[in-house]
């Protein structure tokens, strides 16, 4: 769990933006299959399609960074085209170029206390 960063956020899907973020969402999970420091990427979605939030784990603050580096590069003008960010909830303690990052996008940090991963 030390040095590791993760987050919950959760999205609400614009109207009629459904489908281009389902091509989207493909995407994002095979660009990202390929990054080695990433270890969770998992999308969920809600019965009607409006909801979904992504739970991400990252090894470090370095493999966050470049992961939301490469996010803002290559998919963050249609990722937030086709949705609205409701909440974002970040765990661990990233770095402060981490937080400068994920700060831009509402995030609420929540550092270790307690408990373990496996």
């Amino acid at each position: 769990m030390e040095g590791q960063v993760s987050w919950v956020i959760e999205l609400a899907v614009k109207p009629g933006e459904f489908e281009a973020f389902k091509v989207l969402m493909e995407e994002m999970v095979a660009g990202t299959s390929v990054e080695p420091s990433t270890l969770g990427y998992e999308w969920f979605i809600s019965d009607d399609g409006g909801t979904v939030h992504i739970y991400e784990k990252y090894a470090d603050s370095e493999a966050m960074v470049s992961h939301v580096s490469g996010f803002m590069a290559k998919w963050a003008e249609r990722f937030l085209a086709a949705v609205d960010v409701t909440r974002f909830t970040v765990y661990g303690s990233p770095s402060a170029a981490a937080r400068e990052m994920l700060d831009g996008f509402g995030a609420v940090y929540l550092g270790p206390w307690g408990g373990f991963s496996r």
